[in-house]
């Protein structure tokens, strides 16, 4: 292992990190991201093996930080300073631990049955709740829009809380031609529609959900066999004639699962 202290700004590894941080291009570029916190490093370490680096504050962690520092004792380890560590992590409450790690390549089932289509989320947390709702409901494949926010981020990460370590995450996609490439029944979820809950759901189906404040797009909701609603109670009053994209998405997938589950 590898030990340094670094405690200025000007260090090219730091200003490296800062990068990764901030910038979705320099994430790509390198293929590599930042993970904060014990829950998820330690969610990549049981599917991908170990980080490439661990950074670390002077002075106090958690002591679910140091015992996961001791565990990888043999990665090399980055000491900052804590005012330098606090421009890395992307919350205030940190436990103490950060990690640089390698992007995964998304390993695609042969055949898919139950997928989402995610258009246009520009909000990383949002994204990332959607992508841990699709890991839990046994979604197979999540395909991002050209338009949406980078699943790697690690505001999507910390959101996603290690679905995408889980769930294969396709990027960059073309929305409509996912949609007439997939040989089974596509539903967007919209303001307007058949309700969800007439849906046969058991066979091949692709889910979409678009962003959230313009919802699906035209072409995408021509595109789809079906466009879809949840039925809510109190339908006319303002405030409640729509969930989050979130919120939608979790109901839409829950459902699909039940049904298959009843299905045997």
């Amino acid at each position: 292992m590898a030990f340094k202290h670094i405690t200025s700004r000007d260090n090219p590894v730091f200003k490296q990190l800062r990068k990764l941080l901030d910038q979705s291009r320099e994430r790509r570029k390198t293929a590599s991201t930042l993970l904060e916190g014990v829950h998820l490093i330690e969610a990549y370490c049981q599917t991908y093996g170990e980080p490439r680096l661990l950074i670390i504050p002077e002075g106090h962690s958690t002591v679910e930080a140091t015992g996961l520092i001791q565990q990888l004792s043999d990665v090399d380890t980055m000491l900052l300073p804590t005012l330098m560590f606090a421009e890395l992590a992307p919350v205030a409450s940190s436990s103490g631990v950060m990690a640089l790690v390698d992007i995964p390549e998304p390993a695609l089932p042969e055949k898919v049955d139950f997928a989402l289509l995610i258009e246009d989320i520009q909000d990383p947390g949002n994204l990332g709740s959607i992508l841990r709702t699709a890991a839990a409901a046994g979604v197979q494949v999540a395909y991002l829009s050209k338009g949406c926010t980078d699943a790697w981020s690690p505001k999507a990460l910390r959101g996603g809380q290690g679905a995408q370590f889980v769930l294969p995450v396709v990027e960059g996609v073309d929305a409509v031609e996912v949609v007439h490439s997939f040989d089974g029944h596509t539903l967007a979820l919209t303001m307007q529609g058949e309700s969800l809950y007439e849906q046969a759901l058991r066979e091949r189906v692709l889910f979409a959900v678009g962003n959230e404040g313009a919802g699906i797009s035209a072409a995408l909701q021509s595109a789809v066999s079906t466009c879809i609603t949840i039925p809510m109670a109190h339908q006319g009053t303002l405030a409640l004639e729509s969930l989050n994209a979130a919120a939608a998405t979790a109901v839409a997938l829950f459902e699909c699962q039940r049904q298959r589950l009843l299905a045997g």
